[in-house]
């Protein structure tokens, strides 16, 4: 877990005593037991060959091997160790006289020779051979660390997200203890892992000051600068790995780079976020001027008539009335409908989600939509063993009230309309079908967008472009889709699925 603070504490030295963190005494019981194997093993080939008719040459060879494998496998220091010894046991047992450390004949003395330089030598370069693949291997697990570590952090775009996360991050890459993150430009300290006094507020500020990374072998803490290029952004403290020093540094360059462009995209998002909101206020402020001067204007026409002097008859009268009515009520819809997209936007809708038949929500859209649809033929298609859906039902009939209200809108007068539902796998496709003039392909990818209406539509039917973006949240909001398919000429059909209860 990932805790942040930022508060004053008490200076502690660079190096802090305690205990070591090698096991001394473990590693010299290890130690001395490869040697006691090593040995044991020229005993052993001793004890063999002694007993079998075998020749110098052979002996010298199988010596040779396990020189070999002690120094591929323990290192230098016992592999000489073993090659002297073979050397003395090779003399005393194989080489005449027998059982005397002399040698009688002067060419024996270059085949000892011979043999212990061969082993000595054999032992060095096995020795680096050795060293070399573990530190190639080594290198690899750092470089493929480093890969995902580097996952880690392009994933993450929130900066405030990111600061929190980067020592867990590091922690978990690299297998450390503790890992701890100084940022000077919000003079906070992330933290993750156990407390470790070592990994302190002012050692990681002494750090992203003097740019210089800090190596502890014996505690085992390296302290890392962040820089971008030669300007520093922080510091990264890790206890409890030994890593190389490119390897921290490698470290310290994605940590650095992963905070700026965190920061840049934050700071890129806000820039977008303030854009676009512009561009909403501006749609807005053009929506209420056209639609909300229209009933304003009617409405201000019919009291000005029945505030005048004009003498108006009982009919004419209620026509004033019945048209205030109305504009007001139209007026009041608009009202509603903006203040339901900026709660949508917001995602500040709770909804209300219950197992419902498919033909209770369009019942339910019907009851309000019946007006709209006077000068239509309804038709509906709705298998009965269609399964229940889990929505919320006013939303919900809202959105068919929309599409339903657009259908009529935009088709012709006793044309039909047709509402059709089919399951589609875990969800259930509801369809609203007019024979309406149809959209183009390039309107067809803009009529959700809010305040958008189509072009050859836009001055002939009343609307502000809301109907159907109000659609498409609540859709969404239920974890469904919405589209269109439309032909030119030949009418639209509007369909969006819900899940099954």
């Amino acid at each position: 877990m990932s805790i942040r603070y930022n508060h004053d504490v008490n200076p502690v030295p660079n190096v802090v005593a305690g205990k070591p963190k090698t096991d001394w005494h473990g590693t010299a019981k290890k130690l001395a037991y490869r040697y006691i194997a090593a040995l044991a093993a020229i005993a052993v080939l001793v004890w063999v060959f002694t007993r079998l008719p075998v020749n110098p040459t052979t002996v010298a060879l199988t010596f040779l091997l396990v020189v070999l494998f002690v120094a591929s496998r323990w290192g230098l220091t016992i592999a000489t160790t073993t090659a002297i010894v073979a050397t003395l046991v090779f003399n005393y047992y194989f080489l005449p006289p027998v059982r005397n450390f002399t040698v009688a004949d002067p060419q024996n003395w270059v085949a000892l020779l011979a043999f212990l330089v061969s082993g000595i030598l054999a032992s060095r370069l096995s020795e680096r051979a050795r060293r070399e693949t573990e530190n190639a291997t080594r290198r690899r697990k750092e470089v493929e660390r480093l890969y995902s570590l580097s996952q880690q952090l392009l994933a993450t775009e929130n900066v405030l997200e990111l600061n929190n996360s980067i020592p867990q991050f590091v922690m978990d890459a690299f297998g450390l203890t503790a890992a701890a993150m100084f940022l000077p430009k919000r003079n906070e300290v992330y933290r993750t892992g156990i407390e470790h006094p070592e990994l302190s507020d002012d050692e990681l500020r002494a750090v992203t000051q003097r740019g210089e990374l800090l190596i502890n072998q014996e505690q085992q803490i390296s302290i890392v600068p962040l820089r971008i290029g030669v300007r520093p952004v922080g510091s990264l403290g890790m206890e409890g790995a030994c890593l190389s020093r490119e390897t921290l540094e490698a470290v310290g360059s994605l940590v650095a780079i992963s905070i700026e462009r965190a920061a840049a995209v934050e700071t890129l998002s806000r820039t977008e976020a303030t854009r676009e909101s512009e561009k909403l206020r501006t749609a807005i402020l053009d929506s209420v001027t056209h639609e909300f001067r229209t009933p304003l204007t009617s409405i201000k026409a019919s009291v000005s008539t029945l505030l005048s002097t004009a003498i108006l008859d009982e009919a004419g009268r209620r026509d004033l009335l019945d048209v205030i009515d109305e504009e007001t009520d139209r007026l009041n819809r608009l009202v509603g409908e903006a203040a339901e997209m900026a709660q949508l936007d917001a995602q500040r809708v709770e909804l209300h989600i219950a197992p419902y038949r498919v033909t209770d929500v369009v019942e339910a859209a019907l009851e309000k939509s019946r007006q709209a649809l006077d000068k239509h033929e309804l038709r509906i298609q709705i298998p009965e063993s269609l399964p229940e859906v889990r929505v919320d039902l006013e939303r919900i009939a809202e959105v068919l009230i929309h599409l339903l209200e657009n259908a009529a809108k935009y088709s012709p007068e006793d044309t039909p309309i047709t509402v059709s539902a089919e399951p589609r796998g875990s969800m259930v496709e509801i369809s609203v079908a007019d024979r309406g003039p149809g959209i183009d392909d390039l309107e067809q990818s803009l009529v959700f967008e809010k305040f958008y209406r189509g072009r050859d539509q836009r001055y002939r039917v009343q609307g502000t472009g809301m109907g159907l973006s109000i659609s498409k949240a609540i859709v969404e909001a239920h974890g469904g889709t919405i589209g269109l398919t439309s032909q030119i000429g030949s009418g639209s059909v509007f369909h969006f699925t819900l899940p099954v209860a």
